[in-house]
């Protein structure tokens, strides 16, 4: 089966971010980090709901994606987006400065996610939460390869090795899975 990259349009009809962030609890004021950010597709909604007070920090290792999220949210006069570019494996923007740590269907595409997920357990506050929303481990006509994604039961693993406990696990599109957890206490 040969996979199909949907553009924004068409994925928004099975993945809408506002809605996504929402039920996430994103609000006001909130640091919302995005590892693997890409061009923005949660990033710059995210930007909306944090507001004036709200801080988005978006990474990745795609210099030129980076500067097309860069380029929207000026056009939207977000001024609240900061970008960083480089691998996740390497970097911690903060110590405890987030809210809420933020995967988008990238976790299955790092070298190394248990040391995302440790980097990411640093940017967290205490009590704030880790979002992975990640394809399903099923032949589909988006997304990667089969042998490239993580099954929900493996994505919990690894979450839960790094030092998070698993609030729960659902469905978040025909397409999605998405865990919500927090650090071990």
């Amino acid at each position: 089966m040969k996979n199909h990259k949907p553009d924004d349009e068409e994925r928004r009809k099975w993945q809408n971010p506002e809605r996504i962030l929402a039920d996430i609890g994103l609000k006001a004021g909130d640091t919302f980090i995005d590892i693997g950010c890409g061009k923005g597709y949660f990033a710059l909604p995210a930007a909306s709901s944090v507001g004036k007070y709200g801080r988005v920090w978006g990474i990745d290792i795609d210099q030129q994606a980076l500067e097309s999220l860069k380029l929207k949210a000026e056009q939207a006069g977000h001024k609240n987006i900061q970008l960083a570019a480089g691998k996740a494996e390497e970097m911690v923007l903060c110590q405890g400065c987030a809210d809420i740590i933020f995967f988008g269907v990238v976790l299955h595409d790092f070298e190394n996610p248990a040391k995302v997920l440790e980097n990411a357990r640093d940017m967290l506050k205490p009590g704030g939460r880790l979002i992975n929303l990640d394809w399903k481990k099923e032949l589909m006509q988006f997304g990667p390869k089969l042998s490239k994604r993580i099954s929900a039961n493996n994505a919990a693993g690894l979450i839960e090795t790094a030092g998070f406990d698993i609030e729960h696990i659902n469905q978040s599109s025909p397409y999605h899975y998405i865990i919500t957890a927090r650090m071990q206490i």
